[in-house]
């Protein structure tokens, strides 16, 4: 099964499309009341400086990680930042008469909640964001109206020719190597790392009668959907292809060591007791450039974008009053 650290809090801390651009350019003065920065009159307060931190230490909590004071010092410039600079652009967006439309917000609500396990797993990580689902669609109006921005005014100008692309895929050969993939099945008794020898062996049993089954040529999906404790036996066990590090090892060296068609022995691994069946493989090889040819002007574009957005902040910035103040 893959190892992969399931961080969906991180989706929605990284909601904000835009990184921040540039640097504030305002002489700091003391903290004014609860304000900590005015973008044409309009304030960023302490209590959304203070929100945004709490929700990127909220991410780094989950994943594990932790800051020094300097790396929060830094992490609060970041963000003050990146508020202004969305302010700044957010009210570009309206006075260039930008609108998004309901039915635009609730299908981006759609294609987020997709990316959950479930509707409680969604509800939950808003809840730890400290976010109802009504200021998440606020955010998401705001986020898409600069978007929009974005697209007219930097985004639609760039073009990138096949030239640029194919001398990218020419001078970066290591990007599209491609490691040997081999696409398996499995059917899954799930056994709890702290069970008892005796919940151990019942398990292996009934693992042993299924490869009986499978034995006496049974099909291999039709047990995996019947038995399978991995949610991939909706899809007869199908885990797709991967590819060497994505897979706890001895349900890797067990899958690699499969030719296409073979099934394995009973795997023992953190999970469980699995049977593994190999259905496809891939050997390394190099992506060839017709097929990556869209990926690289996608990137290529996006560097591009990035870029000039950096100008083109810069450019509203010497329009602007702005004025940011310290602690």
């Amino acid at each position: 099964m893959k190892q992969v650290n399931m961080l969906w809090i991180a989706l929605l801390v990284s909601l904000v499309f835009l990184p921040a651009y540039g640097v504030v350019q305002a002489k700091e003065k003391p903290v004014k009341d609860d304000k900590v920065a005015m973008v044409n009159g309009s304030a960023i307060t302490k209590a959304q400086l203070d929100t945004e931190m709490g929700r990127y230490e909220q991410q780094m909590s989950m994943s594990g990680r932790t800051m020094n004071p300097e790396q929060q010092s830094g992490l609060k410039k970041m963000i003050l930042e990146n508020l202004v600079n969305r302010e700044l652009l957010s009210q570009e967006s309206a006075k260039s008469g930008i609108k998004v439309s309901d039915a635009e917000v609730n299908d981006q609500i759609a294609a987020l909640k997709q990316k959950f396990p479930s509707a409680n797993q969604f509800n939950d990580t808003l809840g730890q964001l400290k976010l109802t689902e009504a200021d998440l669609k606020n955010q998401l109006n705001r986020d898409l109206a600069i978007k929009k921005l974005i697209d007219k005014e930097v985004a639609n100008k760039i073009t990138i020719s096949q030239d640029e692309a194919k001398s990218f895929y020419d001078s970066h050969p290591d990007l599209f190597n491609t490691p040997e993939q081999v696409r398996a099945s499995h059917i899954l008794i799930k056994v709890d790392s702290k069970a008892s020898p005796e919940e151990k062996n019942k398990a292996h049993q009934k693992m042993e009668e299924i490869q009986k089954k499978i034995k006496n040529g049974e099909d291999f999906a039709s047990l995996a959907k019947q038995y399978s404790g991995c949610p991939s036996s909706a899809n007869g066990g199908d885990l797709d292809f991967f590819e060497k590090g994505q897979m706890v090892a001895p349900f890797e060296k067990a899958a690699f060591a499969l030719k296409k068609g073979e099934v394995s022995d009973i795997v023992e691994t953190e999970f469980g007791y699995h049977i593994i069946k190999v259905t496809d493989r891939k050997d390394a090889g190099v992506m060839p450039f017709e097929q990556m040819k869209d990926k690289i002007e996608q990137r290529l574009k996006q560097e591009k974008v990035n870029q000039q957005m950096s100008q083109y902040i810069d450019q509203l910035k010497t329009k602007s009053k702005i004025e940011t103040f310290t602690e």
